[in-house]
């Protein structure tokens, strides 16, 4: 079970579709922070003057994380931060449904089209946090997994040192 888990296609598979959903949520929210300092706001957890903070802040950070898990470059600290910020939303989600707030979740489109929070995002978070998990383990176990920017720099040192 265990060779297939961290097999590199899987983890690479994985790298891909949790660095793409950051990098997705993340550019929506940039596009319009003041829909996401909203949607921010309705979870009543956060006091005012850190909400524009965060609602500037925190999309950067996704697009970021989401770059940096797809092109294989520190998976250690960039499956961390998203694992940390996965937490982070799970709570806030959790807080929500336990207060009876029916709110948007603020994930994706500011449109208009987000999704209430309810289990069923909490199922998504949980499986992406999952993801983070596997990218996490398999990077400690590896210190360069393949299709990463390390194994790449790994090739090109090699290869000078060849020539």
């Amino acid at each position: 079970m265990q060779t297939v888990l961290f097999h590199p296609v899987i983890v690479l598979a994985a790298r891909v579709v949790l660095g793409s959903v950051f990098v997705i949520a993340g550019v929506e929210k940039i596009v319009n922070p003041n829909a996401f300092a909203k949607a921010i706001n309705n979870y009543q957890l956060v006091s005012f003057g850190a909400l524009n903070l965060m609602a500037l802040i925190m999309p950067w950070l996704e697009v970021l994380t989401g770059v940096f898990l797809i092109f294989g470059i520190r998976l250690r600290a960039s499956s961390a931060l998203v694992a940390a910020m996965l937490v982070v939303f799970l709570i806030a989600i959790g807080s929500a449904m336990a207060r009876g707030l029916s709110i948007e979740c603020g994930c994706y489109s500011q449109t208009g089209g987000g999704e209430i929070v309810g289990w069923k995002k909490v199922f998504e978070d949980v499986a992406l946090l999952v993801l983070a998990i596997q990218i996490f383990v398999a990077a400690t176990l590896n210190d360069i997994l393949p299709f990463s920017f390390e194994s790449m720099r790994q090739l090109q040192s090699a290869n000078s040192h060849e020539s």
